[in-house]
Formats: structure tokens, C-alpha cells, sequence
């Protein structure tokens, strides 16, 4: 399945992603410069949640884009039905 996104669509996983990114990169430094556990745990916490955040919207994009195709069928011989199963497990994976 691949996915399409579009102008705010694009930007606001990509944005996430980039904040994630920036987090984790903050929680290594305060790891290397012996920060306290409380900080490194909450600055952990919140990379976890963008992260998660830019993986629920790629799936409700996926969910979108893969449940709108009026003939029930995919390209790859895959239905809407075995399809959605396999979205559902991807969706409860970030759960």
C-alpha cells in the first residue's frame, strides 16, 4: 500500500517527525551530560508522543485513502475487508 499525502497532510506528519527527532536528539545530550532521571524521562515521554501522534496520522490516512476504493479491491488483489484487518493491527500497534 502506498501512501499519498498532500500539502497539510504532508506537513504536519513530517512536522512531527521532525520534533520527535529533535527530542531524541535532546534526551541523547542529556543522557551524555548526566541530567537528572526526572527530565531525561519527561523529555523521553514527549518524543513518545509525537512519535505516536505521526504514526496514528499516517495510519488515518492510510484508512482514508485504502477504504475509499468503491470496488471493494486493490490493485494487488488485496479487498477492503483484508485491508482494513491489516490497518486495524497496524493502528492497535502503536496502542
Amino acid at each position: 500500500m502506498e501512501l499519498q499525502f498532500e500539502g497539510d497532510e504532508l506537513k504536519s506528519v513530517l512536522n512531527r517527525l521532525r520534533r520527535a527527532q529533535g527530542q531524541i536528539s535532546g534526551v541523547i545530550k542529556m543522557i551524555e551530560e548526566g541530567r537528572d532521571c526526572e527530565d531525561v524521562v519527561t523529555q523521553l515521554a514527549a518524543a513518545s508522543r509525537a512519535l505516536d501522534r505521526a504514526g496514528f496520522a499516517i495510519i488515518a490516512t492510510g484508512l482514508q485513502q485504502c477504504l475509499t476504493d468503491p470496488e471493494g479491491n486493490r490493485v494487488d488483489g488485496e479487498t477492503t475487508e483484508q485491508m482494513k484487518a491489516r490497518l486495524e493491527k497496524l493502528f492497535l500497534s502503536l496502542a
